[in-house]
């Protein structure tokens, strides 16, 4: 009898341990990091990948250190189907459990992007190019996209002026693609426009396209916050009498790049540049840039006034006249002087 006692006591013991010895198996599984001192890691996973090339992939950049392991460890999480496509930053200090999460919860590594006021597109495409995130080409065949302006109703060949100005925080696109960033670029726009410019709802598309076009040559006239709804009142009133609207910056945006910094005659006078509006009447074809809030507000609510012209008083503010004598005079004082 006490033999028996003695064989039951050393297979409870002998149970146990083994329960003892699995529990600490699985704790060092999921809860002990994998490597210590640890350090941060880039990983890229692209779209479609097995579990399999994903541990591959984990243990060739030392993050792990046993891959079958490490899929076990998914199938037994019901982990193995939910890795994500992205980039992410783990660290190897982390258990593996928390690596597995962090793949499967898409938590990315974001990019910040600052998109200022009043940039053309070609100037966004090169900002967004030198983040790394896709290439100048990339964004200016989404600009161009036609599929994506007709989702968005822009009655336009291209984006310009709807590429709302923010800084924005984004995962890299699967393939650096250029898509991605111009749609939420177009999703910010129409976000903040409906919820300040039209809150009942916004009105017809080309509506919305001609308050963008005047909100353009306002963000490109004046810097001066105080001056927007002045400007703007300026060009609603040349409008509406018929005169040409003879802004500068609609000049320089038809010379696109060829611009060298300086207006001539040749130019001003130049109507083959349909953004010309010293010789051709009306708005220009589209808008110049993108506009801010700030420019679009102060165009939809213009100042109302009798001011026709205005000109640069060297110091980033205008100088307002109700005469084009008037404005001559101005013309000669800070101009000409």
């Amino acid at each position: 009898m006490r033999v028996l006692h003695r064989v039951l006591a050393c297979v409870v013991c002998t149970a146990i341990l083994a329960s003892l010895l699995g529990t600490l198996f699985a704790l060092h599984l999921t809860m002990l990091p994998v490597r210590t001192p640890g350090k941060k890691v880039h990983v890229h996973i692209s779209p479609g990948q097995s579990l399999a090339h994903i541990a591959s992939t984990l243990e060739e950049k030392n993050v792990i250190d046993n891959p079958r392991l490490f899929q076990l460890l998914a199938w037994a999480f019901g982990l193995s189907s939910k890795l994500q496509a992205g980039e992410f930053q783990v660290d190897t200090r982390w258990s593996r459990l928390k690596i597995l999460r962090t793949l499967a919860t898409g938590s990315h590594v974001l990019y910040s992007i600052r998109i200022p006021e009043g940039l053309t597109w070609w100037q966004t495409a090169e900002v967004v190019a030198q983040s790394g995130l896709t290439t100048y080409e990339a964004f200016k065949n989404a600009v161009h996209d036609r599929e994506l302006l007709q989702e968005f109703h822009i009655p336009a060949d291209n984006a310009e002026g709807y590429l709302f100005p923010e800084t924005y925080r984004l995962p890299r696109p699967p393939g650096n693609r250029a898509e991605p960033i111009v749609r939420l670029m177009l999703q910010e726009f129409y976000k903040q426009i409906q919820t300040t410019l039209w809150p009942q709802g916004l009105p017809d598309p080309q509506e919305v396209h001609n308050l963008v076009i005047l909100a353009s040559l306002v963000e490109r006239e004046t810097a001066q916050p105080d001056e927007r709804r002045t400007v703007a009142g300026v060009f609603v009133n040349r409008l509406q009498r018929g005169m040409r609207l003879q802004c500068d910056p609609t000049v320089i945006y038809g010379l696109e790049r060829s611009f060298d910094g300086k207006l001539t005659k040749k130019q001003l006078r130049d109507a083959d540049n349909s953004y010309n509006t010293y010789t051709h009447s009306g708005l220009p074809p589209g808008p110049i840039c993108s506009p801010g809030l700030a420019s679009m507000l102060a165009t939809k609510d213009p100042e109302e006034h009798e001011y026709l012209y205005f000109v640069s008083q060297g110091d980033g503010s205008h100088y307002f006249s109700r005469t084009l004598q008037e404005h001559n005079r101005a013309v000669r004082r800070y101009l000409l002087r």
